[in-house]
């Protein structure tokens, strides 16, 4: 079974992050709109809203997300490559289950 790795974001900042740190990836979305693409193993890495990543994990695809720790002078602010970086920018994995 051949699994496929999305970067799932629209800020160009995080796609250079991405080549930078040689972050291998299939394919790159701006959006993620619908889930039907996704199959079983695949990965998805980008910052979610945790009510998909719930339906992500549901669906057996697995989620890393785009951890940052932003000051609040960035919060809501374009951020290049080279401010993720400083803003300690990794990669956690996540699964959500509905309680």
């Amino acid at each position: 079974m051949q699994t496929t790795t999305y970067l799932v974001t629209r800020h160009a900042g995080a796609v250079q992050w991405a080549a930078q740190t040689g972050l291998y990836y299939d394919v790159h979305l701006p959006h993620l709109l619908t889930l039907e693409q996704l199959c079983k193993g695949d990965i998805v890495i980008g910052t979610l809203p945790i009510n998909m990543v719930c339906q992500l994990t549901q669906k057996g695809v697995r989620y890393m997300h785009l951890s940052l720790q932003i000051p609040s002078h960035l919060r809501g602010v374009e951020l290049s490559a080279a401010q993720l970086e400083a803003c300690h920018a990794t990669l956690q994995e996540f699964q959500v289950i509905m309680a």
